[in-house]
């Protein structure tokens, strides 16, 4: 678990279990504002559910990074998770 830099572009989130996602992505947001050029890949494998509070972070950061012309990237989902991110798209 951590937040890694692939690269000068890229941060890698490996988001811990509830309920320590909150903490780590109010690291994220504050990395993201210090840093401000990075696209963020958030990493699920460890998450069993997101709370709303989880939820409402995540799209806190994805507007920063729209905002920035970033991208925020989802990556292994569990099949229950990815079936209410894929019904609820903007």
């Amino acid at each position: 678990m951590g937040i890694q830099n692939w690269s000068e572009n890229i941060m890698l989130v490996d988001l811990p279990a509830e309920p320590e996602i909150a903490d780590e992505m109010k690291t994220v947001i504050s990395l993201v504002v210090d840093r401000g050029d990075c696209d963020v890949v958030i990493d699920f494998s460890s998450v069993d559910i997101v709370t709303s509070s989880s939820l409402s972070s995540m799209l806190r950061l994805r507007k920063l990074l729209n905002d920035c012309g970033k991208r925020l990237v989802s990556a292994t989902w569990l099949r229950r998770q990815r079936g209410f991110f894929e019904n609820n798209r903007d």
